[in-house]
């Protein structure tokens, strides 16, 4: 009897430290207060999975983080049927949680690796269902992470206030902001602000480089849509209108040294969000033009071609003006 006690707690402290509590060898909870990122992958990855196979796989964070997934290897088998929904095949679903009951975030099927996806609270479930397999499939892996940082990498994070970063421009005069969890589609419930601190004699410039956001014009509360709204104040600046959709706004331009873009998602529909670069710029010299310069690799492939139209455009204003 004495040796079944130590034999189950020596299993029992493996368990744990593995960060995976397991249910069975296909349902698993991933507990944040165990480990804060790690891999889970379909049954006998990288192995045919077997027929008939549904996972759940849990995900269960602490106070304000996120869980994001990330797909490293997507192979599931699929019908050469055309017109065929993700969920008639072999699929992933990723769901959060929303008044007691599972919300579907997105449906992945097919052998594309699908795009990174965020939770907008503490949990979220990912549920496998290969109903045939086959024997060229390998099923999937990917990387799961408990973050608080939205996935966001730029800027400094008032992590009291959440989603709100800071850019100043004794730190950089240019850079680049971005959605929660882009390229990957944005979380659902969200609120993000980036706020801009310039000297007293600049004014910051946004320009975006991709733009994706769910929502038709006026985009309001009506039309359930997401948005992007700009301010010259901390609070609402009714002057400057919201954006959604598909069309990135111009460039725009603070009227002082301080600016502020709000990034505003619902719980209905979502999209992959937008990347902008910013600028800050000298008001007192009218010829200072510097060029927008992401600092990171997530900008578009046509910010080359398109900074130069930028800078020309701004100096013929500048000579027109004059």
């Amino acid at each position: 009897a004495m040796l079944s006690v130590r034999a189950f707690l020596v299993m029992f402290t493996l368990l744990l430290m593995s960060g995976v509590k397991s249910e069975t060898s296909c349902n698993q909870d991933f507990i944040s207060g165990i480990s804060k990122n790690g891999t889970f992958t379909s049954p006998k990855y990288p192995y045919a999975y077997p027929e008939a196979s549904i996972c759940n796989y849990r995900f269960i964070g602490e106070g304000k983080e996120r869980v994001q997934i990330i797909f490293e290897d997507f192979k599931l088998h699929h019908s050469e049927e055309k017109g065929l929904s993700c969920e008639a095949q072999d699929h992933v679903t990723a769901y959060i949680e929303s008044n007691g009951r599972l919300q579907k975030i997105d449906t992945f099927c097919g052998n594309n690796i699908p795009k990174d996806v965020m939770s907008s609270g503490s949990t979220m479930t990912v549920r496998f269902n290969g109903k045939i397999s086959g024997r060229f499939v390998k099923g999937f892996k990917a990387i799961y992470r408990f973050v608080t940082d939205f996935g966001i990498k730029t800027g400094k994070q008032k992590e009291i206030a959440g989603c709100e970063f800071v850019y100043n421009s004794s730190e950089a005069t240019n850079g680049s902001f971005y959605s929660p969890n882009y390229p990957g589609t944005y979380p659902k419930n969200t609120i993000c602000h980036y706020l801009f601190y310039g000297k007293v004699n600049e004014r910051v410039e946004t320009r975006f480089m991709y733009f994706d956001i769910e929502g038709v014009q006026p985009c309001d509360v009506i039309s359930s849509s997401d948005y992007i709204e700009f301010s010259n104040f901390n609070s609402l600046d009714r002057k400057i209108p919201k954006y959604c959709g598909k069309m990135a706004p111009k460039s725009i331009q603070s009227d002082s040294h301080f600016f502020r873009v709000t990034f505003m998602s619902d719980d209905k529909f979502d999209g992959t969000g937008f990347m902008a670069g910013y600028q800050f710029i000298d008001a007192t010299d009218q010829y200072s033009v510097k060029r927008i310069t992401p600092v990171s690799n997530l900008a578009c492939d046509n910010l080359a071609s398109g900074e130069k139209g930028f800078v020309i455009l701004l100096f013929l204003a500048h000579i027109l003006s004059s």
